[in-house]
């Protein structure tokens, strides 16, 4: 079933994408934009001052040049996220391979493409109110943050496959058009696929997202909506048992080494969907925000048949509605006992038996605000204050509660005319509730200086949040932990400063209260403060004509008697020929080294879904190098990786078989080849 499905869709978007006009060049991370007679607005002229007009049967009669309107024959699309206030152009360049993956080179995953996945640069979790607790799959999840609301003139699709060792796949689809000049509707699917190399190891993510947005013809009404849902299946091996059968002859072939947490038929299909043990995450999330405004109507008259209507508001009023569903569960069913009673003292009645944990949300949410704008000729400068009302109901080992919570939230913006600053002040209570007492704090001010300086920015954010509800008495993945936790604060500040010479970051967090798991399965609260440090930089060289070095490096510091567990120096360092062989075609080919110095890199707890700090076992790896092929022919990508080089050993004979790792008993991959294409199509 899940064949056909996805050979269908790859299908579908082949026959819809050939169906549109040809392909069109498309500049270096430049709007995207081509020339076509077919255009709606492609009738528009402009007629030469020094022309002598006569006007005959309401027809132009002239002899002489006319100006041609480049932006009447063009295809433009843009992209905004959901609350913000800046538009960005379609990303067409070939130089990081980060902007093809899932998973960006600054994490580490547990083995292969979909797996269990942490930040090497440690990103502290600031959120208020609810939160279930399940972060290691979310980089493979759609979200409201992530969700790119279009602009475009015409019809724009987006194809994109990846194939590599392992039979490990990934499709990547897009697709979005403007019927009208004020709507704009479109939709998202990804699809991973990662059998693995170890038995019981397998992946099958499925993710999709429905997304559009309307304006009144006067522009006083506004909506936007979306509906994403993600589908998580993992399916983890615990580990090997012995780091020393990599480089063991018989074990040349990863399925036949033995694995801590289960055992079964191995299989590679890329098409295998069903997760016979291990996580199962299901979420639903449907969005729709409505604005009307009130304010000052004026108009423009483009021709005798045509008016342009403009609004600037003065108060918005808003909505915005949320409903959302998530269900985690682990299933395992045949459980070794003496695996569960080892690595979470959980007794069976039989030596082999069944284990499952389950635990359900539903979440509606009703948000109503009042904007203001002070400048009637700058929507970008606002006040907003707003009231949400959140219910709650979770079906755990407890059975079926119901919560509630009532939050109060304002935000200041503005982002001069002039485009120099860009200032932003927000904040949220939960006055009752669940989350009683959490709050949010955030402050970033932004100064653009000049072509030579570039932009500075600062900013601040100062989160008080009840620990995540895996903590909680009443979770079902919390095992027998009796807790009764303080509230996290959490403040992180810093500046960057970006200019065409180099890049430059400081951060520094500082969090009390930090709850973890310090073991797989036990809870615990960090009672000192825990300060980290970090710096970074980033800078591209010039090396000779058309060969450029890349480099990225970032400092951290903390105390190492805290839980957090981060590498002192991790770096990222390209070496790449870029340039144009023929007129239409771009080249991007080098190397790519990742180096982060040794440190104790946290466990994994397959069953939990959750990371552990351990004083134990430190990782100490190679630097991963890679070798890539990347160009572009107009609208089309095509890129060769050849990954994990560094895993290449001449003991007991030639082999990829020192192999890195991501975390204890958990080896990365050996030598992988990933081939991959992206294909544009606009009309």
């Amino acid at each position: 079933m899940r064949k056909s499905i996805v050979s269908f869709l790859m299908l579908f978007f082949c026959l819809a994408a050939f169906c549109q006009s040809r392909p069109i060049p498309i500049d270096e991370g430049a709007p995207l934009k081509g020339n076509f007679g077919n255009n709606r607005n492609s009738n528009r002229t402009i007629v030469s001052d020094t022309t002598k007009k006569k006007k005959s049967n309401n027809k132009l009669d002239t002899l002489g040049f006319e100006r041609r309107d480049d932006l009447a024959d063009s295809i433009t699309i843009s992209f905004r996220y959901l609350d913000s206030l800046k538009r960005q152009p379609l990303d067409s360049s070939i130089n990081d391979f980060d902007k093809y993956y899932t998973v960006p080179t600054s994490y580490q995953y547990l083995g292969n493409n979909g797996a269990a996945a942490f930040p090497l640069i440690f990103k502290p979790f600031t959120k208020a109110g609810w939160d279930a607790g399940f972060h290691a799959f979310d980089i493979y999840k759609f979200s409201l943050e992530n969700t790119k609301f279009y602009k475009t003139t015409g019809p724009f699709s987006m194809l994109s496959y990846q194939l590599a060792g392992s039979k490990e796949q990934m499709l990547h689809a897009l697709h979005t058009q403007s019927p009208k000049q004020n709507i704009n509707f479109g939709f998202e699917y990804k699809f991973i696929s990662a059998p693995g190399y170890f038995v019981t190891q397998n992946n099958s993510h499925n993710t999709a997202r429905f997304f559009g947005n309307y304006s009144g013809k006067r522009k006083r009404y506004n909506g936007l909506f979306t509906f994403i849902t993600n589908s998580i299946k993992a399916a983890d091996y615990g580990g090997i048992t012995d780091n020393e059968n990599l480089l063991k002859p018989e074990f040349k072939k990863r399925f036949a080494i033995p694995v801590n947490f289960g055992a079964g038929k191995f299989s590679q299909s890329p098409f295998q969907s069903n997760i016979n043990r291990g996580n199962t995450y299901q979420e639903k999330i449907f969005f729709l925000r409505q604005s009307y405004d009130l304010g000052k109507r004026d108009s423009i008259a483009v021709n005798d048949s045509t008016t342009e209507y403009l609004f600037y508001p003065k108060l918005r009023l808003q909505h915005t509605l949320t409903i959302s569903t998530n269900t985690y569960n682990f299933f395992d069913p045949k459980g070794d006992s003496i695996y569960y009673k080892n690595f979470y003292d959980i007794a069976f009645a039989k030596k082999i038996d069944t284990f499952n944990l389950y635990e359900k949300w539903k979440s509606f949410s009703n948000d109503f605000s009042l904007i203001q704008f002070p400048d009637t000729k700058n929507a970008a400068q606002f006040i907003a204050a707003g009231i949400t009302l959140q219910n709650l109901e979770t079906t755990t080992k407890l059975g079926k509660i119901t919560f509630a919570n009532l939050m109060l939230h304002g935000e200041y913006r503005n982002r001069t005319r002039n485009k120099l600053w860009d200032m932003l002040l927000k904040g949220e209570l939960y006055l009752s509730g669940l989350n009683s007492g959490d709050y949010y704090l955030q402050a970033n001010l932004s100064r653009y200086l000049n072509k030579k300086w570039g932009d500075v920015n600062l900013f601040f954010i100062n989160s008080n949040r009840s620990p995540s509800f895996i903590f909680d008495n009443g979770a079902t993945f919390n095992l027998n932990n009796i807790n009764n936790f303080k509230k996290e604060n959490i403040i992180s500040f810093g500046a960057t400063a970006s200019n065409p010479f180099i890049q430059l970051g400081f951060k520094n967090h500082f969090i009390t209260n930090y709850a973890y798991f310090s073991t797989r399965k036990k809870t615990e609260q960090y009672k000192k403060p825990i300060n980290i440090l970090q710096l970074s930089a980033s800078k591209k060289i010039k090396l000779k004509k058309n060969i450029f070095y890349y480099a990225d490096v970032t400092l951290q510091q903390t105390d190492n008697a805290a839980p957090i567990r981060v590498p002192l120096i991790f770096t990222r360092s390209r070496i790449a020929y870029e340039g144009n062989l023929y007129k239409n075609l771009k080249l991007s080919t080098g190397v790519e080294i990742r180096y982060y110095t040794p440190y104790k890199a946290n466990n994994y707890s397959p069953l939990l879904g959750q990371f552990s700090p351990q004083d134990s076992i430190r990782i100490a790896n190679k630097p991963d190098v890679s070798a890539f092929f990347n160009f572009r022919i107009k609208s089309f990508s095509l890129y060769i990786r050849a990954e994990n080089l560094n895993t290449a050993s001449f003991q007991n004979g030639f082999g990829f078989v020192d192999n890195n790792f991501a975390a204890p008993s958990y080896p990365t991959q050996g030598f992988l080849l990933r081939f991959g294409i992206r294909w544009w199509f606009v009309k």
